[in-house]
């Protein structure tokens, strides 16, 4: 007796399943969506009101860091380099219970700059830094 095949059974399917694929897809999606927000970090900075900066007096016991149009740093007025920044930092904040700086940037002063100075300024203790804006020609 020999065995026929008619042709009309099911034989092997070769159909791959991707179901399981997307639903593994699907949950990395939402787990690396969860997280992301999560892993940002941030500096906490403070921006006066337009009309507290119209006042030209300023209180003898606010610093502020100016990074100038020609390359060069001040503190309230006074030049130093950027290696001198975390030493006078430190003689200015030591002494001090509030440790407040206002960073005051020139227009064509690079992102970079106003970064290593704020990690400067972060490194020698200032906790709260906030920026004066840009002083609008005077008509």
């Amino acid at each position: 007796m020999a065995m026929t095949s008619t042709g009309g059974g099911e034989g092997l399917s070769s159909d791959i399943n991707v179901t399981p694929l997307i639903d593994v897809l699907l949950v990395l999606l939402i787990i690396f969506m969860i997280t992301q927000p999560l892993s940002r970090k941030a500096f906490d900075v403070q921006v006066p009101p337009e009309q507290a900066t119209k006042q030209k007096s300023q209180p003898s016991s606010q610093i502020v860091l100016e990074l100038r149009s020609d390359g060069s740093y001040a503190i309230n007025g006074q030049p130093y380099a950027l290696n001198q920044l975390e030493q006078a930092f430190h003689q200015i904040y030591d002494v001090r219970p509030a440790k407040l700086l206002f960073i005051k940037a020139a227009p064509n002063r690079k992102y970079l700059d106003v970064m290593q100075a704020m990690d400067i300024a972060h490194g020698a203790g200032v906790q709260v830094i906030g920026f004066t804006p840009a002083e609008q020609a005077k008509k």
